[in-house]
């Protein structure tokens, strides 16, 4: 007993051993890393005070939150240019936020409100930014990849180098049109990177009940599509992924699938209890591997911050989104006329 319990001594020693050297020589700037740190945790309290909020009534619907994931957005956001486009499902609001789209917008949005990105009438899953070039939003399983595949075709039949983002779930991994868009992505070499964010559960099924190939990124093989498994907890591997992906995809070489391994700490959507796993899970998870907390100890040991700055940090970001509550609160519910706008147009 006593030589087993000196190895798993030694065993967490190296564990933390090895974790303090990655974190010491972070492979980013210090404004890249701030800007990496103040950007996930905006989405870290937008999501908790959206998760506050729907208990209090003023969410209507479903809401689907994304705390846990926040690396995989923010690194891939820093991989792509201007111009370039992002489409996701359902789990979107992280998204949102990552493209720039202010968070008065979004909240008003998920609250019904008139000052909402979608005028109130799209809630939380269907909110979409020309202007950032974020195409939604979309409450289908799967549907935004055929979407999110014909956007990279149309950026190829102008004749530019820019590139399409699609988001979907290990969930949606398992849909019939992801297929068909990955066939006709690599048969035209469309500029598409297809980012699989596996948080392990889809709805509330663990991807080793749901699915028989559970490496998620060798879907596209039988395609011809190169696919890349990352550590979607650590935004650093997350946008080095990205920037290879990107560059692929501008030279012209194709889709690219990145399997994202992440995880969500809440339920499905509000209304999911989780009870197909256990606290314990999600606890140990958190205390490993939680992308925030990751970036800030890299901040410390660089020297780059200190707790005070980061708490100031939290601060400011606490009230940009106590903010976006207030204007929510006070923008008004959405005329009843609006309900024969964006329905029809007149050819």
């Amino acid at each position: 007993m006593a030589a087993n319990k000196s190895t798993a001594n030694k065993s967490s020693s190296s564990k933390k051993a090895a974790a303090a050297s990655k974190a010491k020589k972070p492979d980013a700037s210090k404004d890249e890393l701030l800007t990496f740190y103040e950007d996930m945790l905006l989405i870290r309290r937008f999501e908790e005070k959206a998760g506050q909020i729907y208990g209090m009534g003023l969410i209507a619907g479903f809401c689907h939150l994304y705390i846990g994931q926040e690396a995989v957005v923010v690194g891939m956001q820093s991989a792509i240019g201007e111009g370039d486009q992002v489409i996701t499902g359902y789990r979107d609001h992280g998204h949102m936020l990552a493209c720039g789209m202010d968070p008065n917008g979004v909240m008003a949005e998920l609250t019904g409100r008139a000052g909402g990105y979608s005028r109130g009438k799209g809630g939380s899953m269907h909110m979409f930014s020309r202007e950032k070039n974020f195409f939604g939003g979309h409450g289908i399983v799967g549907a935004q990849v055929p979407i999110g595949t014909g956007l990279a075709f149309s950026n190829k039949y102008r004749g530019g180098d820019r590139v399409c983002l699609t988001y979907f779930g290990d969930g949606a991994a398992n849909q019939g049109q992801v297929y068909e868009a990955f066939n006709m992505a690599k048969l035209w070499d469309l500029p598409v990177i297809y980012v699989i964010e596996n948080n392990q559960y889809a709805m509330g099924t663990s991807v080793r009940r749901a699915s028989s190939e559970t490496h998620l990124h060798k879907r596209g093989v039988s395609f011809g599509i190169e696919g890349e498994e990352v550590d979607g907890m650590d935004v650093l591997a997350v946008r080095d992924a990205g920037r290879r992906a990107v560059k692929n995809a501008r030279a012209g070489k194709g889709p690219h699938i990145l399997e994202m391994k992440t995880y969500r700490y809440r339920g499905h959507s509000m209304s999911d209890p989780a009870k197909y796993r256990t606290r314990d899970e999600v606890d140990a998870v958190r205390a490993k591997s939680d992308p925030i907390e990751l970036c800030k100890t890299r901040l410390l040991a660089a020297g780059w911050a200190t707790e005070d700055a980061l708490k100031d940090i939290d601060k400011r970001v606490k009230a940009t989104v106590n903010e976006a509550v207030e204007f929510a609160k006070t923008s008004p519910e959405p005329d009843p006329k609006e309900l024969w706008t964006d329905v029809l147009i007149e050819a």
